[in-house]
C-alpha cells in the first residue's frame, strides 16, 4: 500500500516521498496553517513566485530489492544483449545505492550518544563494502561498457569516502570507540587507494578541490541517465491569463470610448475642459485596470490547477509520468470536513487566528508497465522555507531564573509554529496526518506527527 512520507531535508526544507505503480493515480494535499503573526498572506507571499523558487519535483524510477538491477546487468553483459540495458541497471544499482546511503548516513546523525552514534556507524560501513563488492565483481569486457562501469564505480568510490568523512566530522566525539573510528578511516583509505590504483583521476584534477568536486558532479548526472525523468513544466494558465487581460482590456475601453463619446457630444469644440476631462478618464483606466484585471483573474482561477510537470524517460523522450499542480492561498470555508476537524483537534492554546495556503499534487503514471528490473515510481517533492523566513522576527530576548539569591539570564529565540495537513488519497486507500512545523530565522527546528493521525480505507 502506498504512503506517502514527510521528512526534513536540508535546514529550511522538508520534502515528501511517494511510489507509483504502472497506471496508477494518486494525489497529494498539503494544507498549510500560517499564525497571521508570521505576515504570510496572498498579499505578501505570491503564489507563483514561491512554486518557481521553493517548489521542485522530482521522478525516478524507483526498486525496493536494491541487489535486483545489479543481478539483470551481470545478465544482460553475459548474454550480449543491449548495451543500453546494461546502463540502465547499473544507473538504477547506483542511484539507489546512494539514495539509500544519503538516507543511512542522515539517520545515523542523529544519534548524539557515542555509544549509538558508533557502533552504527561500523554496521553502516560493513554495509556499504558488501554493496561495492558485488559491484565490482564483475567488470564488463566489452570497452563501452567498460566506461560506463567505471564512471559509475569512480563516482560511487569518492562519494561513499566523502559522505563517511562528513559523517566523522559531523558526528560525536569520544575517546572509548577508537576501533569504531579506526574502521571507518581505514574505510575511506581503502576507497582513496582503491581509486588511485585504478588512475580513476589525474593528479591534476585530485589536487585542485573545485576540479574533482565538478567532475563527480559531473558522473553523478550521468549515474542518473535513464533512471531520473526530464522534467518539462507547463504553464496551465497561460493562455486564460492572456484572455482575461484582453477581455478586462476590451470591457475598459468600451466603457471609456462611451464616456468620451458622450463627452464629444457636449462639448461643441476643443476646449481645455474638454482636455481635463479627458485626461481624468484616460487616468482612471490605468489606475483601475490592473486592480480590475487582478480581481478577474484570482476569480477566474480559483480552484483551477497552474502547472502541470511532464516527466519523461531520457532515453526514449516517453512520458512516464504527469503532476498537476495547484497552489492558492484559501479560505476556511474552503477547507474539506476532515481536513477542519483535525485542525480543530489542536489544543486550546495552539488555536490562533491564522492564513491558509493549499498545494495540490495530482499525479498519473501513463505506462501500463516499466523497464525490466523497475518496480515503481518514486516522486519527491521539496518545499524550501527560505521564502517565509524572510517575514519572521528576529525576537530573541531573555529568560530569567532565581536561583537562591542569585538571578540568572539564558538568550532565547522567538520560534514559530506552522501547522501542516497531509491528505494522500490513492486507489486502496486515504491517508490523513497532520504535522507540526517549528521554526526559526535560521532552521526548521522540528517536524512532529501528531498522534490523530488517521488512515481511512475505501468503502
Amino acid at each position: 500500500m502506498s504512503r506517502a512520507k514527510l521528512s526534513q531535508d536540508e535546514n529550511l526544507s522538508f520534502k515528501i516521498n511517494y511510489q507509483l505503480l504502472p497506471k496508477e493515480t494518486n494525489q497529494l494535499d498539503l494544507y498549510f496553517s500560517i499564525p497571521t503573526d508570521m505576515g504570510i498572506n496572498d498579499s505578501t507571499l505570491n503564489e507563483v513566485d514561491f512554486f518557481n523558487a521553493n517548489i521542485k519535483s522530482h521522478s525516478a524510477y524507483y526498486s525496493e530489492q536494491i541487489h535486483l538491477p545489479l543481478v539483470h546487468s551481470r545478465f544482460i553483459s553475459q548474454t550480449k544483449r543491449e548495451k543500453t540495458g546494461y546502463r540502465l541497471n547499473l544507473n538504477l544499482f547506483c542511484y539507489q545505492l546512494r539514495i539509500a546511503l544519503e538516507a543511512d548516513l542522515k539517520a545515523t546523525l542523529q544519534l548524539k550518544e557515542p555509544n549509538d552514534f558508533f557502533p552504527a556507524a561500523a554496521v553502516l560501513v560493513e554495509q556499504t563494502d558488501r554493496l561495492l563488492k558485488n559491484l565490482r565483481r564483475y567488470t564488463p569486457p566489452d570497452n563501452k561498457l567498460k566506461s560506463y562501469f567505471q564512471n559509475a564505480d569512480n563516482y560511487l568510490s569518492w562519494h561513499t569516502e566523502q559522505a563517511f568523512l562528513k559523517l566523522l566530522s559531523n558526528g560525536p566525539k569520544s575517546s572509548e570507540f577508537s576501533e569504531e573510528r579506526t574502521i571507518l578511516i581505514n574505510f575511506c583509505q581503502q576507497e582513496n587507494q582503491y581509486r588511485a590504483a585504478r588512475t580513476y583521476n589525474s593528479q591534476v584534477t585530485l589536487e585542485d578541490p573545485n576540479r574533482i568536486t565538478n567532475k563527480m558532479k559531473l558522473l553523478e548526472r550521468l549515474i542518473e541517465y535513464g533512471v531520473v525523468f526530464n522534467k518539462q513544466t507547463i504553464d496551465l494558465t497561460l493562455n486564460l491569463k492572456r484572455l482575461v487581460k484582453g477581455l478586462v482590456t476590451g470591457v475598459i475601453m468600451a466603457f471609456v470610448m462611451f464616456i468620451v463619446l458622450n463627452a464629444r457630444s457636449n462639448f461643441q469644440e476643443v476646449t481645455v475642459a474638454l482636455i481635463a476631462l479627458l485626461g481624468v478618464i484616460y487616468g482612471l483606466r490605468e489606475t483601475f485596470k490592473e486592480d480590475l484585471t487582478q480581481w478577474a483573474w484570482r476569480t477566474i482561477q480559483r480552484g483551477r490547477p497552474k502547472w502541470r510537470n511532464n516527466f519523461k524517460n531520457s532515453v526514449s523522450e516517453d512520458i512516464v509520468c504527469t503532476q498537476t499542480i495547484w497552489l492558492e492561498h484559501i479560505r476556511k470555508k474552503d477547507l474539506p470536513p476532515e481536513v477542519d476537524k483535525l485542525l480543530k483537534q489542536r489544543r486550546q492554546q495552539n488555536k490562533q487566528a491564522a492564513n491558509l495556503m493549499h498545494f495540490c499534487s495530482k499525479n498519473q503514471v501513463n505506462v501500463s508497465e516499466f523497464l525490466p528490473g523497475y518496480d515503481e515510481v518514486q516522486q519527491r517533492i521539496t518545499f524550501n522555507m527560505a521564502s517565509f523566513v524572510r517575514y519572521l522576527k528576529k525576537g530573541a530576548g531573555k529568560l530569567y531564573t532565581l536561583d537562591g539569591q542569585k538571578i540568572s539570564k539564558k538568550s532565547v529565540e522567538r520560534r514559530y509554529q506552522i501547522n501542516l495537513v497531509l491528505r494522500f488519497t490513492s486507489e486502496q486507500s486515504t491517508q490523513l496526518e497532520r504535522y507540526k512545523l517549528t521554526m526559526n530565522r535560521s532552521e526548521i527546528v522540528a517536524i512532529e506527527l501528531m498522534d490523530e493521525a488517521v488512515e481511512n480505507k475505501p468503502q
